[in-house]
């Protein structure tokens, strides 16, 4: 980690300009180009938490892109904090909302949605998937609402609770904070979004409509991607929810793995000043200081 500034900084210039903010509405682009073989990365480990240093090159190089973007950072809650997670699917978690799942879709979702501090950019870098098992996006910048849609999922009318990922932020004690889904911030349009742990009963009739319509939108201009080995996603957080399709886990050490950062971009404008006041279930990030 301490190395990291300095040979980030030592990248050329071809590596920063593919490494440049999105500047798109769809709100991701994928790099290609770093070698991965299949045969020497070793089984695709059968839990996050067994993973030890099985592909940690890959952590490496993650981390690099990462500085380029901005402030690689961690939580404390999540994987035991490490900078860069494997997102791999585990027996016993296969219907879960959760990265560890496989046999339901992943909801399209804003990346920790639950925490103000929830990071920008995520970055997702292929290791394994023979099964070209697909990762769906879609960005709030190419849905079509009304403006009396936008106006109402603009107000601060439901909370968003902390996935099952996070077993001490589930167990906070403190009252949720209701959060806006929308936010009109100085660059366009932005979304906070997790209907998997939305209380979504708990609020009136027209917003529940006006968020199915949001969700029907999202639906329509979603986008199926299907990495391959040393292909990294990078997928702009404010502007774009993301999934994944079910498939089906052996558990034989040939399954989906990929290898994923989350990234704080300083100075950025594109969430209410309110999130400032929320405590965060408890969680605190770690930051990897790069400056």
């Amino acid at each position: 980690m301490r190395q990291v500034p300095s040979l980030g900084a030592a990248l050329g210039a071809d590596i920063r300009h593919a490494c440049r903010p999105v500047d798109t509405a769809a709100g991701l682009y994928v790099v290609r180009g770093i070698p991965v073989d299949d045969a020497t990365i070793g089984p695709t480990p059968a839990h996050w938490s067994t993973a030890g240093a099985s592909g940690a090159v890959y952590d490496v190089a993650l981390l690099l892109l990462a500085t380029l973007m901005g402030t690689p950072i961690a939580w404390e809650g999540q994987q035991d904090g490490r900078f860069v997670h494997n997102i791999v699917p585990s027996a016993g978690h296969e219907e879960e909302q959760t990265g560890a799942s496989s046999s339901v879709l992943l909801s399209p979702h804003t990346e920790d949605a639950f925490h103000p501090g929830r990071a920008h950019l995520l970055i997702l870098g292929c290791m394994r998937n023979h099964d070209a098992v697909a990762t769906t996006a879609a960005s709030i910048r190419q849905v079509e609402l009304s403006a009396e849609d936008v106006e109402l999922l603009s107000r601060p009318a439901l909370p968003i609770l902390p996935d099952d990922a996070y077993a001490e932020a589930r167990a906070y004690t403190g009252s949720p904070p209701p959060v806006p889904t929308l936010w009109r911030s100085p660059t366009g349009m932005t979304l906070r979004f997790d209907p998997a742990y939305t209380p979504l009963d708990q609020a009136p009739e027209e917003h529940r409509a006006a968020y199915e319509r949001l969700s029907d939108e999202l639906a329509r201009v979603s986008i199926a991607i299907s990495l391959a080995p040393g292909d990294v996603l990078v997928v702009d957080n404010d502007l774009v929810v993301h999934g994944r399709v079910p498939f089906n886990a052996r558990y034989d050490g040939t399954d989906r793995w990929l290898k994923r950062a989350s990234v704080r971009v300083p100075g950025r404008r594109t969430r209410p000043p309110a999130e400032a006041a929320e405590h965060g279930y408890g969680q605190a990030a770690l930051e990897a200081h790069v400056s």
